[in-house]
């Protein structure tokens, strides 16, 4: 009855010339957010336990401070040792550490950088005691320890 055949010239296939560039674009974004790991602990850490915890509000004035026994002890002995970013100091480079904590702030923020201890709980209270005489001698005076939460037992 008609001599007309309705074809259309239209394929059902999806373009994919766009997708690698796609993929690059979303491989790179990732690769710009990812932050790693600041520092590689050298030094034990079996946190204390607390009840009550408050949690910091602006990470980015907060520097650490690791005081526990060395993981490497053949190299570095069994007593415990401060660690800030990747290397061991002494209780007399503490001032400096935080000198230069301080520099890397904005000149209004400097008075509000946090101190964070990460002391494990083996150590003896004598050398965090020596750190806090030395952050009071440093003007840092806001001193953070950090601790896991304990679960309230029943």
């Amino acid at each position: 009855m008609s001599k007309f055949k309705k074809s259309s010239g239209t394929s059902q296939e999806i373009p994919t010339a766009a997708l690698p560039d796609i993929i690059f674009m979303l491989l790179f974004f990732f690769m710009v957010t990812t932050v790693m790991r600041e520092t590689d602990i050298l030094v034990n850490q079996k946190i204390p336990k607390a009840t009550q915890l408050t949690k910091i509000e602006r990470k980015s004035l907060v520097s650490y401070i690791y005081v526990g026994e060395p993981k490497n002890v053949i190299l570095f002995g069994s007593e415990p040792k401060i660690q800030v970013n990747d290397v061991f100091i002494t209780k007399e480079d503490v001032i400096g550490f935080v000198n230069t904590e301080k520099d890397k702030l904005d000149e209004v923020e400097r008075d509000q950088i946090t101190m964070s201890l990460k002391v494990d709980v083996e150590v003896k209270m004598g050398i965090v005691s020596d750190i806090q005489q030395e952050l009071r001698k440093a003007n840092a005076l806001k001193v953070l320890y950090t601790t896991m939460r304990r679960i309230a037992e029943d």
